[in-house]
């Protein structure tokens, strides 16, 4: 399964033809897609009043990962590990990272931070060639 970032979708809707959304069709095809409850509400915030129903209905058939308290410790102790060694990383994107560890779920972004994330072990990243514009 694969917990895709707000990045990708972003790339995904501006381009559909584009290797980023060629595979993220494909994945949504096959029902690899895990909706992280952050991204979900990155994607309502960016949407137009006049789309927001059609929005919330299509993101409604996608499984959703919603944080337990153990995604919440998880991310805690992230935060303290990272500091420690004098990395930083934004809460939603260290909330997806967690949500995609707890549910054994690869995570797609166009963000580097991910990146970083999984060189430290925390998470695996799908790498998808020429995703990028």
């Amino acid at each position: 399964m694969v917990a895709v970032d707000t990045s990708v979708w972003i790339a995904a809707f501006r381009d559909p033809f584009a290797p980023a959304g060629e595979r993220l069709r494909h994945l949504l095809d096959d029902d690899e897609v895990l909706l992280p409850f952050p991204v979900r509400v990155e994607l309502l915030a960016g949407t137009s009043a006049r789309d927001q129903v059609r929005m919330k209905s299509n993101l409604a058939a996608l499984p959703l990962l919603v944080p337990s308290g153990g995604t919440w410790f998880r991310l805690e102790a992230w935060v303290c590990a990272a500091a420690a060694a004098g990395e930083r990383y934004r809460v939603v994107d260290l909330l997806i990272a967690s949500q995609a560890a707890e549910s054994g779920a690869v995570v797609w972004s166009l963000d580097r931070a991910f990146d970083r994330m999984a060189a430290r072990g925390w998470i695996r990243v799908l790498r998808v060639l020429n995703s990028e514009s």
